[in-house]
């Protein structure tokens, strides 16, 4: 009999890549089964989108009583109150002390597009400034903004014009917050006129970057730069929204609001739902029919979000993040008194990461980090790598986890850790 790997090697194209072997059956909050009844513990949360769980049960009823109703209209041809509702309720949770607005769209990629054309349209400008290790999707715009080559650029031709990259400050590799507004500066210099650049997009937090929080002294720098060029500053908050990092949105940890903010991923609980929320009067600037999508704002994705938004508020979500974040930083506190190949633990709420160098060459070891991603999915423990050099395990449970589950996890990683040792 042709196994699920065969056929899927033989079907679907081998860029689609997959961190596992698994295939799903079924899956309830942080747990998943395969076709063969093994179980999981889903520590990638379908890479930062399930942060309810899966198959909450008040997202599950939302959808149900919405696919009762209708399932689609496209909302440019017959609108609905419930996109009109969730707009409204984004905008009032979103930061700063203004005036918004929202789309909604189905993709983070397609978020950070639009994110991309509306600044553009607002400045008049067409420069956009992005980060080292940053990652922005998948479409020309994405990978021209994102800060990492392979797998995302190699192959793939040009990237679109006017895109210039800084690098971010991380400490522990040798780039300060004074090094990285110094080469901002440096690239007003050389290489493009600040009046020139419509905007500048960072993640709070880098995802595939290596889990990285950007310093509050470095996002309060960034807003004085924009404001005193008139630049416009994007959040993308697309890994790090809806309770993630132990507030609601990770702008919120800086006291300083973007003036454009994307998000998709655990928006709508599993269901395909992104957003960009705004300035209303940045918002206003494109045209009727310069923003849109035939499937932006799909109804069963909108009546998702609504409930996902009940349920972080309803079950105290970010509180709920931060002390599962301080248990599981804690634990590798104290595996890394015997494991000198661990050289950072860091995250805040439940975003959290380990990275690992090479005890020998002190280099970071994508090998060692791969090990220890095995020896947890041979124990039943599903773990996700990130990071320039792959160094990085990142951690994305559930925030709704159980805590009996999350102590068998925490058991299964630091055994996948010795055992990487040895």
């Amino acid at each position: 009999m042709t196994s699920l790997t065969d056929r899927k090697n033989a079907a679907i194209s081998r860029g689609v890549g997959m961190a596992t072997q698994i295939y799903a059956e079924r899956a309830e909050n942080a747990e998943i089964w395969d076709k063969d009844g093994t179980r999981y513990i889903d520590f990638a949360a379908g890479i930062a989108v399930v942060n309810t769980g899966h198959r909450h049960p008040k997202v599950i009823a939302a959808v149900k009583e919405q696919l009762d109703r209708f399932t689609h209209t496209c909302h440019q041809v017959v609108p609905y109150e419930n996109y009109v509702h969730l707009a409204e309720r984004l905008n009032a949770l979103a930061p700063g002390k203004f005036a918004k607005k929202t789309i909604f769209v189905t993709t983070g990629a397609e978020a950070v597009e639009n994110a991309v054309k509306i600044a553009r349209a607002a400045t008049g400008r067409q420069a956009i400034i992005a980060f080292g290790g940053g990652f922005h999707g998948r479409t020309f715009m994405g990978m021209a903004l994102t800060g990492k080559v392979v797998p995302y650029k190699v192959g793939f031709g040009a990237m679109p014009a006017d895109i210039f990259h800084a690098p971010f400050p991380i400490e522990l590799h040798g780039v300060s917050v004074e090094q990285s507004l110094a080469a901002l500066r440096k690239l007003f210099a050389a290489d493009v006129d600040p009046g020139r650049v419509a905007a500048i997009i960072i993640e709070p937090v880098q995802g595939e970057g290596g889990f990285y929080p950007a310093p509050s002294a470095f996002m309060k720098a960034l807003r004085e730069i924009c404001d005193q060029n008139g630049i416009l500053l994007i959040a993308d908050e697309v890994q790090t929204g809806f309770a993630r990092t132990g507030k609601l949105f990770a702008m919120e940890h800086h006291d300083i609001a973007p003036d454009l903010m994307t998000m998709a991923k655990s928006l709508a609980g599993g269901l395909p739902l992104a957003a960009v929320t705004g300035r209303a009067e940045i918002m206003d600037a494109p045209g009727p029919g310069g923003l849109g999508g035939t499937y932006g704002g799909s109804p069963i994705g909108i009546a998702a979000a609504h409930a996902v938004l009940d349920v972080i508020e309803e079950e105290q979500l970010c509180e709920r993040a931060n002390q599962l974040g301080n248990r599981l930083k804690q634990r590798l506190a104290a595996i890394r008194e015997n494991t000198p190949e661990i050289v950072d633990i860091r995250g805040p709420g439940f975003m959290n990461a380990v990275e690992f160098n090479d005890v020998k060459t002190n280099q970071p070891s994508a090998d060692f980090a791969n090990r220890v991603r095995l020896n947890a999915l041979e124990k039943g423990l599903i773990l996700l790598t990130c990071g320039t050099h792959g160094n990085v395990i990142r951690f994305l449970a559930p925030i709704t986890i159980q805590d009996t589950v999350f102590a068998e996890a925490l058991d299964i990683l630091e055994a996948s850790i010795v055992e990487a040792r040895s």
